[in-house]
């Protein structure tokens, strides 16, 4: 059994189910992660000029994926809301501004400042505009997550796994959600696991949903982590180490290895899981070649489930993989 690596610290809060940085490391981390255009089309709304978030979005068409990662970035903005709200005055029934809108009260709601009814609505009015586009479902399973009730995460999984069979970070949500459900039996027989591997087995053999067995290991590691700092040190020393987990770290790796469509927007949250797994299961070989792909680009999660500074337990792990440390 290899050792804890030395990542582990005191522990902190999951993340905003939204993906944003959590509070503190909003200098940091960047939801954006590679997405140039998107950093471009943010800074420019952030002065209150739409066209490059009008053009971006219009460029990004269905590539639904993209067209998530995109809003739901715009939308983290504390003033997100004012300018979605101009640009739906402007432009009155433009399904992009009511879905930025929609997305931005979400994040508020999430962040206990706009009532959930609220933002429940504008999801509602943006979906009526764009009955095919899944990101209005999106914000409600945001939103369903963070706030609740919980049988209104599938319901907006459901509706958005039928406009988008292999929604990134819809399975991604699910999956935080199912992993934190009591488990019964042997701890690696948990039901999280079977349904991202069922998933994973499901999804087209080029999707990154590929990765989504080392997500459940990620998300239930959280779960275990905190039921204090003494067990997490347990937690990633047995967690990691057993034969399903070696098996799905190794099988995962593997199709990285392989894959040959490394432009999906969201792939650094995926390569940043399996490199944290793979630290913590003592592999830095394997683990090196991921940070080298990373880069910069560290990702709140799953570094946060370790300790309350995620970007040191980033660069400690990725120190100790590329032997600088």
């Amino acid at each position: 059994m290899p050792p804890s690596p030395p990542l582990l610290g005191p522990l902190r809060a999951a993340p905003d189910p939204s993906g944003a940085p959590a509070p503190g490391a909003r200098d940091t981390f960047d939801a954006a992660l590679d997405d140039a255009e998107l950093r471009t089309a943010r800074a420019a709304l952030a002065q209150g000029r739409r066209q490059a978030a009008r053009s971006l979005l219009a460029h990004t068409g269905d590539d639904w994926d993209r067209r998530g990662h995109r809003l739901t970035v715009l939308a983290q903005d504390p003033r997100a809301t004012t300018w979605a709200g101009d640009w739906l005055t402007a432009e009155p029934g433009c399904a992009d501004a009511a879905t930025l809108l929609a997305l931005a009260l979400v994040h508020r709601a999430v962040r206990g400042e706009e009532e959930p009814g609220r933002a429940r609505d504008a999801c509602a009015a943006a979906a009526a505009l764009a009955p095919a586009d899944p990101t209005p479902w999106l914000g409600l399973l945001l939103l369903a997550r963070a706030r609740g009730p919980h049988s209104a995460v599938f319901g907006a999984f459901a509706e958005l796994r039928r406009r988008h069979p292999e929604h990134h970070h819809a399975h991604h949500l699910l999956i935080a959600c199912l992993a934190e459900r009591p488990g019964r039996g042997r701890a690696e027989a948990h039901e999280v696991y079977d349904a991202a591997e069922l998933a994973a087995a499901e999804a087209p053999a080029d999707s990154p949903l590929a990765v989504l067995p080392v997500i459940a290991y990620a998300e239930r590691y959280r779960v275990l982590a905190a039921t204090g700092p003494d067990h997490a040190g347990q937690a990633a020393a047995r967690h990691w180490s057993g034969p399903r987990a070696r098996r799905v770290l190794g099988a995962c790796f593997d199709w990285w290895l392989e894959w040959e469509h490394d432009e999906h927007p969201r792939r650094l949250i995926d390569l940043n899981h399996l490199a944290f797994g793979l630290s913590c299961a003592g592999r830095p070989a394997e683990a090196a070649a991921l940070f080298q792909r990373i880069g910069d680009h560290a990702t709140p999660a799953p570094w946060a489930y370790a300790h309350r500074d995620p970007l040191a337990a980033f660069r400690t792990a990725r120190a100790r993989a590329l032997g600088h440390g």
